[in-house]
């Protein structure tokens, strides 16, 4: 992995060469290690705060890890374009728009002990536009050279605090073409259904049943480029204990050696259908 400027990544994008890059501030990585149709992105896997906002900060580090996506990155890390934040959520969301992107209020809780300084505020919002130039470059790129593309999504829920029976897998899709795509989404929620999970979990996959797919990450790319498919696929954190704040690698593991398989092949199937 070598340390690249936005610039440099950009550059190397539209030269088209294989890389595996962090961020010169270190908010993000993007590994490239060949150009295909489809690319996979983990924008809540990070845990970082930077230490300038530690003391002004409310939440623990195990209230933001809560809200966070841990491990989303190590289940499609096998792949060959994989893009993640490294950064956490409450310095600022990737998956909220510019504007909202820097809380001062977190899940009901408010967030600082004082109003951010606007310099802070800035340099967490530039974070955040940084990501999304390389996004765009990114996918510019492989519409460029494929025609269509699509877009793995990952994000993790805490499905514990739902008073009623909720998916192993969730799967929104309230913001793409569903006229288009909708039988690519079914056979997706259908693959992720027959997941095998260990600790007798059981794998069950809906649409739209928890959330919805209303996330900037998503609704930027599908603005943006009309031959490019998201998918917002929400895992349930039953590879956690999302209480005792416990990781379950083993589950993880299963995730990622199963999405391995699954994955490209659905991306193929999509492919092969919508190539122009």
């Amino acid at each position: 992995m070598e340390r690249l400027s936005v610039d440099q990544i950009i550059d190397k994008i539209n030269a088209e060469e294989l890389f595996h890059a962090v961020s010169e501030d270190y908010s993000f990585t993007l590994k490239i290690e060949k150009y295909v149709h489809y690319a996979c992105g983990a924008v809540h896997d990070g845990h970082q705060f930077r230490k300038e906002l530690w003391e002004n900060c409310l939440h623990t580090a195990y209230e933001r890890w809560y809200e966070e996506d841990p491990e989303t990155k190590n289940m499609i890390n096998s792949h060959p374009i994989v893009i993640a934040g490294c950064d956490s959520r409450f310095e600022y969301d990737l998956n909220r728009t510019p504007e909202e992107a820097v809380f001062e209020t977190a899940w009901g809780k408010q967030l600082w002990k004082q109003p951010l300084p606007a310099d802070q505020k800035q340099k967490s919002k530039n974070k955040h536009a940084n990501f999304y130039k390389v996004v765009n470059a990114l996918i510019s790129k492989l519409e460029e050279k494929f025609g269509v593309c699509i877009v793995y999504d990952m994000h993790s829920y805490n499905w514990k605090r739902w008073d009623r029976e909720v998916p192993t897998w969730n799967l929104g899709t309230s913001n793409v073409d569903n006229d288009r795509f909708g039988a690519d989404i079914e056979a997706w929620r259908q693959r992720l259904s027959e997941m095998k999970f260990p600790l007798d979990i059981k794998s069950t996959s809906k649409i739209n049943d928890t959330f919805q797919g209303n996330g900037y990450f998503l609704k930027f790319i599908t603005n943006n480029f009309k031959n490019t498919l998201v998918l917002a696929t929400e895992i349930a954190k039953v590879y956690c204990d999302e209480y005792d704040y416990i990781l379950f690698p083993e589950v993880v593991a299963a995730v990622e050696k199963q999405l391995r398989v699954q994955l490209p092949e659905h991306a193929a199937n999509f492919y092969k259908k919508h190539k122009l």
